[in-house]
């Protein structure tokens, strides 16, 4: 098996993380010049957008050698807007790479970050940067590091602190230790080695990013504190990333964990529900070609390699190929989850079919980026993550699609449940040919419960596929409410109803399914639940009182706060609604010195007065008639847009 290691860069906004890339490839010999960021010229930032902007938009993939061995590197964007390709990109990875800025210490952002490589169980280096800066002080970034994310980081350059740290995880070594034996710094490095490939211990490097400071240090602790890739000897592989190519079409980043894959290799993927059966369908596709991360045609990807895989269609971000992913959190969504929606309007009208198409193949790269197009209405709605986002889909829509669009004001996603406990019923017995009769009982969950749903009724009354069928409809039922958001936190169970030996049609229990679960919501009442985020404030303290005063106007509620060192941590609850903006406010009354990060936390009830309603994107199933018309005549739009 070949000497790989595939690692991550990451770090809060402005910490240095693309100077890092750029000194990291230097070094290695991978590129001639060090680009600059300012300038827009570094390497990895390779959309127009990003070079202009002088951010990193998506995760790129560049490989170097040290020595034997190859890398792959991931260098991830920075701000919050775009959590997802840093999620997706830990999927990927056998090691990371933190930089924390010795000015400004460790962010909200950083410590978002830190959390998710914990969860992965994922090894650690940081990168203390920033240096060669007035105001830079590394001991109390250093213990920064401690106090909030891990007693278990250690400066590599502090010998006795290394003595202490691998002695606690090491009672052989901590029994020499004290009998005063002579250590070497061989016995030393092998244990170092071993535990920070285990995640137990996190090296702690200091340097500058901008002067190059430290990177021939950080390319051997890659090697040597990071592990190499394992066999789990079965195919398994997980798709993290996708790009859109000229002339090869939809390629796919595939991170191996075991097996191989080659050209011509058919694979089984996942093709929908059918409506008749309820069982999943598969379609096989062939792979055409396979790319380096660097765009080098290989042909094959092994154990261990990162690949770009072209020739399987719309495969999903997050499919797994086999069953084994070294036991990896694969949950799209984790970090963050989309709280806004905005109408997408094209400058020309003639404009929106080319519009919608761009908007699909944007979504495809980034599944967190939801298209609905409403046929009924011809209009676009995404699902975003935030307002930073929208500015950088604007421009790629028209530096890439040329397509000039606006977006309407963002509005908060919202969600829905039933009031009260509640029974729905329907008939569909007209006109024939058809029969499908339906008795629910829906009653209100705990938050956050989602939905469970249940039978009693014998199999002699409903058949178990016509059951299974209700079941499979369910999504649908329920993507929008009586208030016109997805409802949740519902129980909800079957408790009646029949088939017919000679009238039931095929289809006719997923079309009866709306109909009876939107008349037991009809019945039971609606309460709107509103977004409610969890925000982590790093704040000047002389901003404290300012901020915790602003939080309980914005309907928020004050958790926590405790000072760490010159500056003091606020935990509060506070609705998205009210929040949206809040980053900008604080970054002007703070002077830049205030920062937040934020993660969805909950979904409460929030008055309708102070919320909204949001219009049907599809037939009422309660307007009857035409829902049956449309059911019957556009299957393929109608009532089965979710």
């Amino acid at each position: 098996m070949k000497d790989i290691r595939n690692i991550g860069i990451f770090a809060h906004v402005d910490a240095g993380k693309t100077s890092l890339s750029e000194q990291i490839l230097l070094k290695a010999g991978a590129i001639r010049n060090k680009g600059s960021v300012d300038s827009g010229t570094a390497h990895t930032d390779t959309l127009p957008v990003e070079r202009r902007r002088g951010i990193s938009v998506k995760s790129t993939c560049v490989s170097f050698n040290i020595g034997d061995t190859t890398v792959n590197l991931i260098d991830t964007p920075g701000h919050a807007d775009f959590s997802a390709e840093v999620e997706r990109s830990l999927w990927a990875l056998d090691g990371a790479i933190l930089v924390v800025s010795a000015v400004e210490g460790v962010e909200p952002q950083t410590e978002v970050l830190f959390e998710a490589m914990k969860e992965q169980n994922l090894p650690v280096i940081f990168f203390i940067n920033k240096l060669d800066r007035d105001g830079a002080d590394l001991e109390k970034t250093l213990l920064n590091i401690k106090n909030i994310l891990t007693k278990d980081a250690v400066l590599l350059s502090d010998r006795d602190n290394l003595m202490e740290a691998l002695c606690e995880k090491n009672d052989e070594l901590m029994e020499l230790y004290l009998m005063g034996e002579d250590i070497s710094d061989e016995t030393i490095n092998k244990e170092l080695c071993t535990l920070s490939k285990k995640a137990l211990i996190y090296p702690v490097l200091a340097g500058s990013a901008l002067k190059g400071e430290g990177i021939d240090e950080l390319l051997t602790a890659i090697k040597n504190y990071i592990p190499k890739p394992t066999d789990c000897g079965e195919l398994s592989a997980v798709v993290f990333a996708a790009e859109q190519d000229k002339v090869l079409g939809r390629g796919v980043y595939l991170r191996m964990f075991g097996g191989n894959l080659s050209n011509r290799t058919a694979i089984t993927l996942p093709a929908g529900i059918d409506p008749l059966t309820g069982e999943e369908k598969t379609v096989q596709s062939k792979i055409t070609q396979i790319h380096s991360p660097g765009g080098t045609a290989t042909g094959s990807l092994e154990a261990g390699e990162i690949g770009i895989v072209y020739g399987l269609g719309n495969i999903q971000i997050g499919h797994i190929l086999g069953n084994n992913t070294e036991n990896r959190n694969i949950v799209p969504g984790k970090l963050r989850t989309p709280l806004i929606t905005v109408q997408v309007l094209p400058e020309n009208k003639e404009d929106m079919q080319e519009l919608r198409k761009a908007c699909e193949i944007l979504s495809g790269e980034d599944p967190l980026l939801q298209v609905q197009y409403v046929n009924t209405l011809n209009e676009l709605h995404l699902k975003a993550m935030g307002t930073i986002q929208l500015e950088i889909l604007e421009e790629l829509l028209l530096t890439r699609f040329n397509l000039k669009v606006k977006f309407t004001p963002p509005a908060i996603i919202y969600k829905e449940t039933i009031k009260e406990r509640a029974i729905g019923f329907v008939a569909y017995t007209m006109p024939k040919p058809c029969w499908a009769v339906l008795k629910f009982d829906i009653e209100p969950a705990e938050r956050g419960s989602g939905i469970t749903f249940d039978s009693v009724v014998p199999l002699k009354d409903i058949m178990a596929r016509y059951q299974h069928q209700v079941e499979q409809a369910l999504p649908l039922a329920l993507s929008q409410g009586r208030l016109g958001w997805q409802v949740t936190d519902l129980k909800i169970t079957l408790v009646g109803g029949g088939h017919h030996l000679i009238h039931t049609h095929p289809l006719d229990f997923i079309v009866a399914t709306p109909m009876g679960i939107q008349d037991g919501l009809r019945n039971g009442g609606s309460t709107l639940l509103e977004p409610i985020l969890r925000i982590k404030f790093l704040l000047p303290s002389e901003c404290v009182g300012r901020v915790m005063s602003d939080v309980i106007s914005m309907r928020g509620e004050v958790l926590d706060s405790f000072a760490e060192g010159d500056r003091v941590i606020l935990n509060a609850l506070v609705p998205v609604a009210t929040s949206l903006e809040y980053s900008t406010a604080l970054a002007s009354f703070t002077s830049g010195r205030g920062a937040m990060s934020v993660k969805l936390d909950s979904y409460r009830e929030c008055p309708l007065e102070l919320g909204k309603t949001t219009k049907r994107r599809n037939v009422d199933p309660l307007d009857t008639s035409k829902y049956i018309l449309a059911a019957r005549s556009a299957l393929e739009g109608g009532i089965f847009d979710l």
